[in-house]
């Protein structure tokens, strides 16, 4: 019987202290990250040097790992259909890019947003195309960057949810946990 009572108890802490955690802070994993960017990635660019190479970019599949290959970090990974023109003819590629960011909440906004973009890696199909993409990398890394200082990954919607619309309201910063965010309400 006092075993029981025990378990019981170790229940009611536990479910009183994952209540209270609630009410501190707002966690936004990883797949409602993922989620968002597939709903709402319209990244489709012209960059390059004009009149010697323009490539038409546009970036699908986006998928976030939160602060997994490098603590406090966003790694973004997609696919990108580019379309170049050049001296050489027009001239088509597949890549796979790998990104990498430091997230941040905008309180004004409501938003977490990825600043500090870089491209940190590429592949590219076919392979003969990479000499264009080393050209092309800095211009896409350039608008990459300014691309994700405009749009969130994520926008914190008070319909979703009485927490969500508490975040909105107390937020207090970020923090990064593998694989979530965390928004937290009290400094």
């Amino acid at each position: 019987m006092k075993k029981i009572l025990m378990g019981i108890a170790a229940l009611i802490v536990t479910g009183v202290l994952a209540g209270c955690n609630q009410l501190t802070q707002y966690t936004v994993s990883e797949q409602e990250v993922n989620d968002y960017l597939q709903k709402h990635n319209d990244y489709q660019k012209q960059i390059g040097i004009p009149g010697l190479v323009d490539a038409n970019i546009v970036l699908t599949q986006l998928q976030s790992q939160i602060g997994r290959s490098e603590p406090g970090k966003v790694t973004l990974s997609g696919n990108a259909k580019v379309n170049i023109t050049s001296i050489l003819g027009p001239q088509a590629a597949d890549l796979q890019l790998t990104l990498k960011a430091q997230p941040i909440y905008d309180r004004e906004k409501g938003a977490i947003f990825l600043k500090e973009m870089e491209l940190v890696d590429y592949q590219v199909q076919p392979e003969k195309m990479d000499t264009v993409m080393k050209a092309l990398s800095p211009y896409l890394n350039q608008s990459l960057r300014a691309y994700f200082d405009q749009k969130p990954v994520y926008v914190l919607n008070p319909d979703n949810s009485k927490t969500e619309a508490l975040a909105r309201k107390l937020a207090k910063g970020l923090e990064v946990k593998p694989g979530q965010l965390i928004i937290p309400f009290t400094d």
